[in-house]
């Protein structure tokens, strides 16, 4: 039987933005490890649901659609970012709380 995780993908070090983090993704656990190719030393997997990655709006949809294909899933819950908006000119405010360094 497949099994997979659902869970919202969190930005990468590279991403400035919320691109890419607000759809639930459904993604299925590899049911065979991967092999080494001995010519080439390739990985490979007779496993293709490995590849497969489903989005979806909502966790709600995407727990549906694992129920109604009987599916086993896990759902990974992420904190929500605490993120401290600034601009740039704060860092040259005559208030400012610490001390400037150069």
């Amino acid at each position: 039987m497949a099994r997979a995780r659902i869970y919202k993908p969190s930005k990468n070090a590279m991403q400035s933005g919320q691109a890419r983090t607000k759809m639930w993704v459904l993604e299925f656990e590899p049911a065979v490890a991967r092999e080494i190719e001995p010519l080439m030393g390739w990985t490979s997997s007779p496993d293709t649901n490995a590849q497969v990655q489903l989005q979806f709006e909502s966790k709600e949809a995407a727990v549906a659609y694992a129920e109604r294909r009987g599916i086993e899933y896990q759902v990974v819950e992420t904190k929500p970012v605490r993120r401290l908006l600034k601009a740039y000119a704060d860092n040259f405010k005559a208030d400012r709380l610490d001390q400037w360094t150069h």
